[in-house]
């Protein structure tokens, strides 16, 4: 074989190569295994289903249009399986992915970060809607001349509050479009709202909750974006000329506990609560205030390890002890937190056993608990 022969077929063979192996939406390879784990379960609970919710994947499907909507259908609730068609999903899914080509910073935002905080359109318990697909073009022309994502982020909150004000309300987490046509909403409609115009402009953005404030009755509710690497906050619908600026800022110094939830089974490096099969719980308080891990060891009366045991973190306000967290125990009898420094109650229990304390957790590393007492 000649030169020239030998020179293109190794072209051929580095050509092939690099079409066999090129990137892909998902290659963590935990997280495509427990995807494929959780389709089987999903598929298990609709198998006896009139709703023909699995038939959306039988229609040509580019591969990166195919692992998000199999991301987004592992870890869906049971009752949007049930309720929306997957037309919805897959035209959603498109967009999220456009945002890869269409925005400066598209192709600079991590695998994880994309599955967990841009990709899914459920924010809360809000009803889901099309506000990805009608406000795209008029969000995409806010921010496409923009480089910065810091910028970007506080463009989108600027056309935020051009939507939407604060009123109370008794209405609870509305869709991002019914926010829209009201004009106005408590914090929880505002950063529903915020969150979905920052992941529709393909920047990383969650929810964040304080469950109730140390310092006040009450409770609020604000928006995280995740900008050249950096996890940062705004006020929803309340535009600053920076972030990490906004009117809780000092409040949030002295919280106990601030979360939000990562869409999907998270194995980032962030502090977890909960991990449930759907989403996870996510601690962020250290985002905001000192924090100190506080351990838990609860024990039978007869001093062995009390396996699943609820350990509630409870703070005093308005009038009741009211649960920030709530954990279950290893095996060993054990679970721990990452609490800002102030008073709480924790509270084990398990079955008709109970036992509890106040902890001042700047004091305290470890509450050890024994079941001796029991409810009648």
């Amino acid at each position: 074989m000649n030169i020239r022969n030998l020179i293109i077929l190794a072209l051929v063979v580095l050509i092939s190569f690099s079409c066999g192996h090129k990137d892909q939406l998902i290659s963590n390879t935990e997280q495509l295994k427990d995807i494929s784990h959780m389709l089987e379960v999903q598929k298990k609970l609709t198998a006896n289903s009139n709703i023909h919710v699995w038939d959306i994947f039988d229609q040509p499907l580019t591969g990166d249009e195919r692992q998000a909507m199999e991301y987004l259908y592992a870890y869906m609730p049971l009752s949007d399986l049930g309720d929306i068609p997957g037309d919805f999903f897959l035209a959603n899914a498109r967009k999220s992915l456009q945002t890869r080509e269409d925005m400066n910073w598209g192709k600079s935002i991590p695998e994880d970060l994309f599955l967990h905080f841009v990709l899914p359109v459920r924010i809360n318990n809000e009803n889901l809607d099309s506000f990805r697909i009608v406000m795209y073009d008029e969000i995409k022309a806010r921010v496409q001349n923009i480089t910065s994502m810091e910028q970007a982020a506080l463009e989108v909150n600027h056309w935020c509050h051009e939507k939407v004000v604060y009123r109370g309300t008794d209405i609870r987490t509305s869709a991002p479009l019914s926010t829209i046509r009201k004009a106005f909403g408590r914090c929880g409609e505002m950063s529903t709202f915020t969150v979905s115009a920052l992941r529709a402009a393909g920047i990383p953005a969650r929810q964040v909750y304080t469950p109730r404030w140390a310092h006040s009755d009450d409770n609020h509710a604000w928006v995280e974006v995740w900008v050249d690497g950096v996890w940062k906050y705004l006020g929803a619908c309340e535009p600053d000329a920076r972030l990490n600026m906004g009117w809780f800022t000092e409040p949030s110094t002295r919280a106990i506990l601030m979360h939000t939830r990562a869409y999907g089974k998270y194995f980032g490096p962030e502090d977890i609560i909960n991990r449930e099969d759907r989403f996870t719980e996510l601690d962020v308080t250290s985002n905001y205030a000192r924090v100190k891990r506080l351990y838990v060891d609860v024990k039978n009366a007869d001093g062995t390890p009390a396996a699943d045991a609820k350990v509630e973190y409870q703070l005093y306000n308005y009038a009741e002890y009211f649960p920030l967290a709530t954990q279950m125990t290893n095996s060993k009898g054990e679970t721990s937190l990452s609490l800002g420094l102030g008073d709480i109650i924790v509270w084990a229990s398990q079955g008709k056993k109970f036992d509890f304390k106040r902890v001042s957790i700047s004091q305290v590393d470890t509450v050890k608990y024994r079941f001796h007492r029991s409810i009648p």
